[in-house]
């Protein structure tokens, strides 16, 4: 294999870098740092009910200011419906091919025969909730229309390589963000314990919940099954992470990497995109000089990076082989995160952020810039748009900042970040 070549003897092409968009700011935040794509949700048919969504004005005008970035938008349509979901969906359909909108990410057959028929010019990508885990499943759906199908996450690379090596279909891999404990994410645990239906978009995460043993004659009397003495989560995977082996899909020829988080904050959408497009950057660099691509190895900075993103830890999930007790989250909801997004960056001259968490003077920040190493820096000065001076600043509120040194051409839409002390909860 050649530095230009795939493992499969085609030419080397960057997978797109599809992120998640769970309102307008969050989109807004994944173009800024470098999304090819980003997937929303409407106000129905979504598997992410909570997020903030979009109705179809929005979708109109989210399609329109990623297309004006050369960014693609894929709307996610991929509940499992029952046919009181379905009254209105042909109109829905009809109202989404108005926006623009690029593609529909779709799980249930029935949907993706309606999008068929309703939309038939419409791209349409398969969910991982789907579960293709195999080459004739993928042949199977692009025989039914499918343009891209998302494979199951319970796949090794090794599968991967094998379902690429057999088709022309489009391919797209989850590479970071939550894990369900449930086949690819279908699950009834949310249903049975809440009356929150998983596959509907309103899912309880009851996975994330600490568990005690009850013996029925003794109620309430609640028996741990601990590792220490808040409990156990018995169901809470860590998250997945693949971002030191994005050379190896990179060779295998991948169409698409996706960043799960329709949910999570706009700083964690931020700094994830930041750096797998600063890793994809790398690869396409050190390919076009010469290296084969399955050699290329990450830098440890690349690492340290991720690591100040999410709060679960981190998995490389069934990449190797199955995953094993240490893919668990057992003692905790979550661990020790220290990092945190303390304000976005609203104007340049003079610098004016929106806080997002608790700044004060003289705290070290860290300003998330295109490239892969953070800008530090200290807060030395704050003031109100009215020239009112502040030594603290909440959640929501608008200042002028001045650092020591002083950033140069701020970008708007940038992400200033803050280490905090905090413990486990």
């Amino acid at each position: 294999m050649t530095a230009n070549t795939t493992d499969s003897g085609t030419t080397l092409k960057i997978p797109e870098l599809l992120a998640p968009a769970g309102n307008m700011e969050k989109l807004i935040t994944a173009v800024h740092y470098g999304a090819d794509a980003v997937y929303l949700g409407g106000s129905n048919y979504s598997l992410r009910a909570g997020a903030g969504n979009f109705n179809n004005q929005d979708i109109s005008k989210a399609v329109a200011y990623a297309h004006e970035r050369k960014v693609k938008v894929y709307i996610a349509l991929n509940i499992f419906a029952h046919n009181r979901d379905l009254k209105q969906f042909t109109e829905h359909l009809r109202s989404l091919r108005d926006t623009g909108a690029d593609g529909l990410i779709v799980a249930d057959p029935g949907i993706l025969l309606l999008c068929k028929e309703t939309v038939p010019d419409m791209p349409v990508h398969l969910s991982t909730q789907a579960n293709v885990t195999n080459s004739h499943s993928v042949r199977f759906w692009a025989s039914q229309g499918v343009r891209r199908i998302n494979l199951a996450r319970e796949l090794s690379l090794r599968e991967i390589r094998d379902i690429r090596q057999g088709t022309d279909t489009e391919l797209e891999i989850f590479v970071h963000g939550a894990l369900c404990i449930s086949y690819s994410g279908r699950c009834m645990l949310s249903n049975y314990l809440t009356g929150r239906d998983a596959n509907q978009g309103s899912c309880a995460h009851p996975c994330r919940y600490s568990y005690a043993l009850v013996e029925e004659k003794r109620p309430g009397v609640y028996f741990p099954v601990e590792e220490d003495e808040r409990g156990t989560y018995i169901f809470n995977s860590r998250d997945l992470c693949l971002l030191s082996r994005l050379p190896e899909l990179v060779a295998v020829g991948v169409d698409a990497i996706k960043i799960e988080g329709r949910m999570k904050s706009m700083g964690y959408v931020g700094a994830a995109v930041r750096v797998y497009r600063a890793a994809l950057d790398f690869i396409k660099e050190r390919a076009d000089q010469g290296t084969e691509v399955e050699q290329i190895v990450l830098p440890e900075s690349f690492r340290k990076e991720i690591n100040k993103v999410g709060t679960r830890g981190q998995t490389e999930n069934f990449f190797n082989e199955s995953p094993s007790a240490d893919a668990m989250l057992y003692d905790t909801i979550r661990i020790n995160q220290q990092y945190s997004p303390v304000g976005i960056v609203r104007a340049s001259t003079p610098l004016l952020i929106e806080a997002r968490n608790v700044l004060t003077t003289g705290d070290r920040i860290e300003y998330l810039g295109r490239d892969l190493q953070p800008i530090t820096c200290t807060a030395v000065a704050m003031k109100t748009a009215d020239g009112e001076p502040k030594e603290r600043a909440n959640p929501g509120d608008k200042i002028i900042l001045t650092t020591s040194p002083a950033l140069e051409n701020p970008e708007i839409n940038t992400v200033l970040r803050k280490k905090f002390a905090r413990k486990n909860r």
